[in-house]
C-alpha cells in the first residue's frame, strides 16, 4: 500500500528518465544518506568503523569498478587486485615525491595510473574473450606482484615493498580518526556511484551492454568493439585504482604488495557475482555480504559450538568459515545466479502490485 505510483505523473522525458523515478525511492535514498552521513558517525564504535564500515565503503567502490567491466561489458577479469595495487602505489609515489601533494589529487592520479595499466592489459580483449581473457588479465596480477617487489623505485627503495603514508589530510582537514576516514570513503563512494549510474544509463553504457550481449551484432549496428571494450577497461580500472588508493592510504596506512594479492581479485569477483552482475546496487550488496559474513561467522561459530560443549580453535573456526563461505557462493550461483540485486528488484516489483495477484 505504501509503495504505489498512483498520482505520480511524468510530464516530460527528463522526469521519466531520472535515476529514481518513484518518489518513495527518492525519499528512501535521502533517508539512507542522512543515516549514513549523520547518524552512523555519532553512534558507531571505533571497532565497527575499522572492521566493517570503512572496508565496506572501499570494497563497494572496488566492486562497482569490477561490475562496470564484468557485469556491464561482459569482459571477465581476474586482475582487479593488480589495478588496486597500481592505484595505491601510484598515489603513494605522487605523495612521496611531490611536496604538498593533496590526497584527493593523489588518489585521482593513482586512478589514472591504474587506467593506463588497465588499458594495457585490456588490449587482449580485442582478440580473445571468456576464459582466455580471464587468463590474460590474470597476468596483470602476477606482473604487478613482480613489479612492486623488484622495481625498488616504485616503493621508494623499500626492500620488502612495504610503504607508509602518515597523517593524510584533505583541504587541511586530517583524515586520521575512524569517523573521518569513514565519511571520506563514503563521500567518494557516493560520488563514484552517481558517476557510474549516469555512465551506464548513457550512450557508452548501452554500447557496453551491447558488446556484452552479442559483440558481433553490436559491431554490425555500428558500435566499435575496440572503443567499447577499452573504455570499459579504462573506467573500471580508474574506479578500482581509486579504491586501491583508499584501501592503502586511508584504511591500512602501511601496506605491501601482498595486500593486493590474487585473493583480493577473487574476492572482488565474488562480490559482483553474489551482489548481481550489471547492477550498481549489486556492488553494495556483494560488498556487504563479503565484508560482514566472515566477521559474523567468526563470532557466531564459537558460540554455536559452545552450546554443544565443543571448544573450537581459531584455526578450526577459520577453516569452517571458508567452507561455509564457499558453500554459500555455490548456493547463490545455483539458486539465484543474478545475485542479491535481482531479489531486491523482485521484492520491489511485488510491493508495487501487492495485494493484487501477480
Amino acid at each position: 500500500m505504501l509503495y504505489r505510483e498512483n498520482g505520480q505523473f511524468k510530464t516530460n522525458y527528463r522526469a521519466d528518465q531520472q535515476i529514481f523515478p518513484i518518489a518513495q525511492d527518492r525519499w528512501a535514498m535521502l533517508l539512507l544518506l542522512a543515516v549514513a552521513f549523520a547518524l552512523v558517525p555519532m553512534l558507531a564504535s571505533d571497532y565497527l568503523f575499522r572492521a566493517v564500515l570503512i572496508p565496506f565503503a572501499i570494497m563497494a567502490l572496488a566492486a562497482l569498478g569490477v561490475n562496470i567491466l564484468v557485469g556491464y561489458c561482459g569482459q571477465i577479469s581476474l586482475g582487479s587486485g593488480a589495478f588496486m595495487a597500481v592505484g595505491a602505489y601510484g598515489a603513494y609515489n605522487f605523495i612521496a615525491r611531490i611536496d604538498g601533494m593533496p590526497l584527493l589529487l593523489a588518489l585521482i592520479l593513482g586512478g589514472l595510473c591504474a587506467t593506463l595499466f588497465g588499458i594495457l592489459f585490456g588490449l587482449p580483449s580485442l582478440r580473445v574473450k571468456g576464459l582466455y581473457l580471464a587468463v590474460a588479465t590474470l597476468a596483470a596480477q602476477f606482473f604487478s606482484d613482480w613489479m612492486f617487489l623488484r622495481i625498488k623505485w616504485l616503493t621508494n627503495d623499500s626492500p620488502s615493498g612495504s610503504v607508509t603514508v602518515s597523517h593524510p589530510s584533505v583541504f587541511g582537514i586530517p583524515i586520521e580518526s575512524a569517523p573521518a576516514k569513514y565519511l571520506f570513503c563514503m563521500l567518494i563512494l557516493v560520488l563514484m556511484s552517481l558517476l557510474a549510474k549516469n555512465l551506464v544509463r548513457g550512450a557508452i553504457g548501452r554500447e557496453w551492454m551491447a558488446i556484452r550481449d552479442m559483440d558481433v551484432a553490436a559491431a554490425v549496428i555500428g558500435i566499435r568493439p575496440m572503443y567499447a571494450k577499452l573504455s570499459a577497461f579504462a573506467v573500471s580500472s580508474f574506479v578500482i585504482g581509486v579504491a586501491g588508493g583508499l584501501w592503502g592510504i586511508v584504511h591500512l596506512g602501511t601496506w605491501e604488495p601482498a595486500a593486493f594479492s590474487l585473493e583480493m581479485s577473487l574476492r572482488l569477483l565474488f562480490m559482483v557475482i553474489i551482489g548481481g552482475l550489471g547492477s550498481i546496487m549489486g556492488a553494495y550488496f556483494g560488498a556487504a555480504f563479503i565484508v560482514v559474513l566472515p566477521i559474523f561467522l567468526n563470532q557466531f561459530l564459537p558460540a554455536l559450538f559452545g552450546l554443544f560443549g565443543v571448544e573450537i580453535s581459531t584455526a578450526g573456526a577459520s577453516h569452517a568459515e571458508l567452507m561455509i563461505f564457499g558453500a554459500l557462493i555455490v548456493w547463490f550461483l545455483i539458486v539465484e545466479p543474478h545475485g542479491l540485486a535481482r531479489l531486491w528488484s523482485t521484492g520491489k516489483q511485488k510491493l508495487r502490485l501487492w495485494p493484487f495477484p501477480h
